[in-house]
């Protein structure tokens, strides 16, 4: 069993108002590739994942203003149920009716059956928040997320050690080619790779990955008397592939770096 620090991830959400600054730029950045790979798709429907997808604003916000926006149906997957609402309105605003938010454990990879392999799968604002074990395992299962010539696009933040480089290696060595990487001097990290391979059938009720950050007991009308525990032991499914399994459990760190 191992401990992990509680991180408000509504709140978290309020960095991007606020312009100029790097959670803001760095959305501008996950949007801008978003476009790029939607003017690369062939013609037809499209599909998109959104893992640990917040409030959704870069999958809907490039949507929003794309010519390619109606043409997708997307599943983004969150587990604050404020987020999901957030997210859920804020497609609805954009007129995009093909967008759903689920409030659910997007680590599970139930949560995407029937949608993937799909042309975009987003793993943002993650990377940041998990052991490099689990970043390395969470890339091996984007072969079963990704459709071929679909793109991945991720973040994470540039602190020592910084772990951008080792991400594309990985990536790289899952047959997925490099398409763009944030500069350095950014201090974030964004990157987005095309997929070059054939796509892995999808392993139900796997997990893929674990947070070394939760967030914070939620109050649950229909859940009332019932306190979520302070702590959670998590069960890591069969890895796929050569994907390493899970290291020891990481030490409790505080703040929110992704």
């Amino acid at each position: 069993m191992s401990r992990v620090t509680e991180m408000d991830w509504h709140a978290w959400h309020d960095g991007y108002d606020e312009p100029g600054t790097r959670l803001a730029r760095r959305l501008a950045a996950v949007q801008e590739q978003i476009r790029v790979a939607l003017d690369a798709a062939p013609p037809g429907p499209l599909h998109a994942v959104s893992l640990c997808a917040g409030q959704g604003r870069d999958l809907i916000g490039a949507l929003a203003r794309h010519p390619r926006g109606a043409d997708v149906t997307a599943r983004l997957v969150e587990l604050d149920p404020r987020n999901a609402a957030a997210a859920r309105d804020a497609a609805a605003a954009a007129g995009l009716p093909g967008v759903e938010a689920v409030t659910a454990d997007a680590a599970l990879t139930d949560q995407y059956a029937g949608l993937v392999p799909a042309y975009l799968v987003l793993v943002c604002g993650m990377f940041g928040n998990m052991t490099a074990d689990d970043i390395r395992r969470t890339i091996g299962f984007c072969t079963q997320l990704c459709a071929h010539g679909g793109t991945v696009i991720w973040t994470r933040h540039r602190q020592e050690p910084d772990q951008v480089p080792r991400i594309c290696n990985w990536f790289a060595e899952d047959g997925f080619a490099l398409v763009w990487v944030s500069d350095p001097a950014e201090g974030w990290g964004v990157g987005a790779h095309r997929f070059t391979a054939n796509p892995v059938p999808l392993e139900r009720r796997a997990r893929m990955f674990r947070f070394i950050r939760r967030p914070p007991a939620l109050f649950y009308p229909e859940r009332a008397g019932r306190v979520p525990p302070r702590t959670t032991e998590v069960r890591l499914g069969r890895p796929p592939g050569r994907v390493p399994a899970p290291g020891p459990p990481p030490t409790r760190r505080s703040g929110c770096v992704s």
